[in-house]
């Protein structure tokens, strides 16, 4: 049986993202042929490359700022995905279409060539309803559109994967899926990415303590609430011996050094914008603790987030809001503060560093728990047994969920 893989992916350039870049090194070992579409960007600006024997296909990409340009930026994306996926399909072939999310747009390319006998999985990375709101605080008529696109981008896979259980639960529920054809493949950290290195004394800029953070610098992502805990430690504790190091570069980097100079931080944070892994692990290897401050909401609550694992993977005790996934993924290597509360960020916070044989025993906890349960290489086989499935024969589909009065 012909093995031949063509993953599209729109809001991150590979191998930068991880996850996807887990994803075909491992289809490729295992003897498929892996092609990827993704986006072109400074970092990345090759339009062609092959990296690990895996062909990349990049293509230009507008920023979206407002409703309208993200039009722009869909509509362009999937000109470019449907123009470069004929052109893999004529130099080298591909069986099955691998569509990673954000946007829910992708099975309208996944649609077409299923005329022609291919098979479509959908990769549901983002909750792009739940995402919506948590960036606008709102729902309405574009928050309905996304459902649409969501029922319409289940509908057309063969096979949903699943990067949690709650993602699972809404394939099925929202979605229509049946539960056989949804498999749950976590986004686990390689052990040979991050690894546990000295620290670096200079990243804590002479004082006694550092508190790391790393991630995307969006509005979702809930960065204000650590500044809000830094200011809390700081001058209305008084703490003048904790420096905050925060890794990640994004569309709201600008917006929170300008907060950080209101609230009067300037000399007790760094940002670092979007680095290298080696000052990604620098600082994180250096942080006494280390914060995930993503607030309370549906999108949140619901997902997996990397930092966490991350964090785990170098055993440093965690700080964060009391989600559902985040408390699946770090249980007890990790202190859980009230749902965006930043004071209580900052006690759970101080509460740690005072404590060295606790952030210790919690740091052991999540680095053994990284290595038995939750990194890429046990996830691994859960993705091959998945593409397994759908290569032998078409899943069983369930009947189409109801619409959702909203």
């Amino acid at each position: 049986m012909s093995r031949r893989v063509l993953i599209i992916v729109e809001n991150l350039p590979v191998p930068f993202d991880r996850r996807v870049w887990n994803e075909a090194t491992s289809l490729a070992r295992a003897g498929y042929v892996v092609s990827v579409i993704c986006p072109a960007t400074v970092d990345y600006p090759e339009r062609h490359e092959v990296i690990d024997g895996i062909e990349i296909f990049r293509h230009p990409l507008p920023e979206a700022h407002g409703a309208l340009a993200y039009l722009l930026e869909y509509g362009c994306a999937l000109f470019w995905q449907f123009v470069l996926s004929v052109r893999v399909l004529r130099r080298r072939g591909f069986d099955v279409i691998h569509a990673c999310n954000p946007p829910d747009l992708i099975f309208l390319i996944g649609r077409v060539f299923k005329l022609f006998g291919k098979k479509f999985i959908f990769d549901h990375h983002d909750l792009c309803p739940e995402l919506y709101e948590a960036k606008f605080g709102r729902r309405g008529p574009m928050y309905r559109w996304l459902l649409w696109c969501e029922r319409q981008t289940f509908r057309a896979a063969d096979l949903s994967i699943a990067t949690n259980q709650s993602y699972r639960e809404i394939a099925i529920r929202r979605g229509g899926m049946a539960p056989d054809a949804v498999h749950i493949v976590r986004s686990g950290p390689k052990l040979d990415r991050m690894r546990i290195l000295p620290p670096d004394p200079a990243l804590k800029k002479g004082r006694a303590f550092l508190v790391g953070y790393v991630g995307v610098m969006g509005k979702q992502e809930g960065i204000e609430y650590l500044l809000a805990a830094a200011h809390h430690m700081v001058h209305e504790r008084g703490r003048s011996d904790v420096q905050f190091g925060l890794v990640g570069g994004g569309p709201e980097l600008a917006n929170l050094k300008a907060l950080c100079s209101e609230l009067d931080l300037d000399e007790h944070v760094t940002f670092t914008g979007r680095v290298p892994d080696d000052a990604l692990l620098a600082m994180l290897n250096t942080a006494d603790v280390c914060v995930n401050c993503d607030a309370y909401n549906e999108m949140n609550d619901k997902s997996t987030m990397n930092k966490v694992m991350e964090y785990m993977a170098l055993g440093k005790p965690i700080v964060q809001f009391d989600l559902t996934e985040g408390r699946y993924s770090a249980e007890e290597a990790s202190l859980y503060a009230k749902r965006n509360d930043p004071q209580d960020l900052a006690v759970r916070i101080e509460e740690l560093l005072a404590d060295p044989d606790r952030r210790r025993r919690m740091g052991e906890y999540g680095r053994q728990r990284i290595e038995t349960v939750l990194n890429w290489r046990h996830e691994e086989p859960k993705l091959l047994a998945a593409y397994d499935a759908v290569m032998q024969a078409p899943f069983p589909k369930a009947e189409p969920a109801p619409r959702v009065s909203r």
